[in-house]
């Protein structure tokens, strides 16, 4: 009888022995390729699909445009968003639209009509088509939130919503920008260089484009505490790829394969800057140094320096910086 309890003894370790062996190996598996999902290289052969755009209710009126909450397939997940579409029949190849990519906002109070009102309404009004997203886990999109300067989720998000609107029979396909505001400056000139539809892209207080710039510069968002996300992967997912790849740095191999500004060849249409140099929250600096790049790479682009308006670019140079966002939209889509 101990004989037969001594044998089924040894067989159960060495049936945990094999199990922690497997475990270890596909650890070591998991760790060789994490992070790859944000390398340029990586993200230009991945195939980003879009889906059909579902009108889910309608709003209100704007004054010359309708208003919706529509919502489309990214990677799995519903996500929804505020659409305006402007009043009357669309003119022959369809209305050019815009992809508007929210800044950060903890996710938990994120509401889809309480925030960038004057932004969209402004666009609207304008005659474009604008579809403001809900990134992932904000809202009642799916999904999980976990920024976007380590993580490519949103970026995906923002070209699927792209490649959903093509679908749509109003809006021509070819004649489709972004728009983004602070982190998502990284989302939108990432987008730029992974997608050539996007044909115009314009970026309010962005950061983080070479990420030596974010070991430079920083970012001060007193808004921004785990606590105050759904989750704390942002959080984690960065720390772990400093610890498994060093600190923030291009002459690092991974973050060269990262940096937006080590890949600019890569930008074909054309971008517009906006920033505050009272800005408190996201230094002027990372604007000034990524025109600085795409003067030396002969990128199209405008870069528009203010003297105040803080960090939302807000009055007294809101509409001019507003005439001067639809302005360029209008001449490049």
């Amino acid at each position: 009888m101990i004989r037969k309890l001594l044998l089924l003894f040894t067989l159960l370790l060495l049936v945990s022995s094999v199990v922690v062996a497997q475990d270890a190996e596909a650890t070591e598996e998991i760790d060789e390729t994490f992070g790859e999902d944000l390398t340029i290289e990586y993200l230009r052969e991945l195939e980003i699909e879009g889906s059909e755009v579902i009108f889910e209710t309608q709003l209100a009126n704007g004054s010359n445009y309708f208003q919706y909450i529509a919502s489309y397939i990214s990677e799995g997940n519903r996500i929804q968003g505020l659409m305006t579409i402007p009043f009357g029949v669309a003119p022959e190849g369809g209305f050019k639209a815009i992809v508007f990519n929210h800044g950060y906002i903890p996710p938990r109070s994120y509401v889809t009509t309480e925030r960038y009102v004057d932004y969209v309404r402004y666009l609207a009004e304008s005659g474009f088509v604008v579809f403001k997203i809900d990134m992932r886990g904000h809202g009642t999109s799916e999904g999980e939130s976990e920024g976007t300067y380590f993580s490519p989720g949103y970026t995906i998000d923002a070209i699927s919503a792209l490649k959903s609107m093509q679908t749509l029979d109003f809006i021509d396909p070819d004649g489709i920008g972004m728009w983004g505001h602070s982190m998502s400056g990284n989302l939108v000139l990432r987008a730029m260089l992974i997608e050539p539809d996007i044909k115009a892209g314009v970026i309010w207080a962005g950061a983080v484009y070479s990420y030596d710039d974010f070991a430079k510069y920083s970012i001060t968002d007193p808004s921004f505490t785990p606590s105050a996300s759904t989750s704390t992967r942002t959080v984690s997912r960065g720390r772990q790829l400093r610890e498994l790849y060093g600190p923030l740095d291009t002459s690092n191999e991974y973050w060269a394969a990262v940096s937006l500004t080590n890949h600019i060849e890569y930008l074909e249409s054309p971008i517009q800057l906006h920033h505050s140099a009272d800005d408190p929250i996201v230094n002027v600096g990372y604007s000034t140094d990524l025109a600085n790049v795409l003067t030396e790479n002969e990128k199209v682009h405008e870069i528009h320096v203010y003297q105040n308006g803080g960090h939302n670019i807000s009055a007294p140079t809101f509409n001019e910086a507003m005439r001067r966002t639809a302005e360029f939209f209008r001449a490049n889509l």
